[in-house]
């Protein structure tokens, strides 16, 4: 890892605080075994595999919160150069634009600048993953209906920030040399959605 990008994760500026998982829990174990894959260098397409014996949600649960929180560090990197006036648009390249949509202030799809829907996606996903209704984190409490649901939303959504980061921010990724370490968290993510069928293949076009 290059000085500068250890400087930054060091830092840890995470663009949000970083989710965690309690020890002793089922989910600790789960995220502990998933992170032992991927330092043991294991191909990423067998890193994401289920491993055997363990629930489908639990290992897309524990994902999803680690993926929040590695997106959150590498948006974190690049967010002083992701102001107003460089993204006025949320985007990702001409041919892409994302608009924001939520239950509360944003009945209708809106356009948004890239750092305003950033703060409103972050803090979206938050709520999601704390929300013992949708993330129980009690080992036999049962998923509810709408959890993949919610996960292929929180997924498509988080997928838009990599969008974004590639097309209008890698320069600067490039210069604190990071790329190898956002390639290999974006390849983690893509075949994590493929694996498990999490998001539209037609959603993944951009990239």
């Amino acid at each position: 890892m290059s000085h500068a990008l250890k400087q930054v994760f060091n830092k840890d500026k995470t663009f949000r605080p970083k989710r965690k998982f309690e020890p002793g829990t089922q989910r600790f174990e789960l995220h502990k075994k998933a992170q032992a894959s991927l330092n043991a260098g294991l191909d990423l397409k067998v890193a994401v595999q289920l491993p055997p014996g363990e629930e489908q949600n639990d290992w897309v649960a524990v994902h999803v919160v680690d993926f929040f929180n590695r997106i959150n560090l590498i948006y974190g990197t690049i967010s002083d150069y992701c102001t107003e006036q460089s993204c006025p648009v949320m985007s990702g390249g001409p041919k892409y634009e994302y608009r924001w949509q939520d239950e509360h202030k944003y009945r209708k799809p809106t356009a948004l600048s890239a750092p305003q829907y950033m703060n409103l996606l972050m803090d979206w996903i938050e709520v999601q993953i704390n929300n013992e209704d949708i993330f129980p984190t009690n080992v036999g409490t049962p998923f509810p209906k709408n959890f993949l649901p919610v996960v292929k939303k929180i997924l498509s959504r988080l997928f838009r920030v990599f969008v974004h980061v590639y097309i209008h921010h890698f320069d600067r990724i490039t210069h604190m040399g990071s790329e190898a370490h956002v390639n290999t968290c974006y390849k983690h993510f893509y075949y994590f959605v493929k694996e498990f069928n999490l998001i539209d293949t037609k959603e993944l076009e951009p990239l």
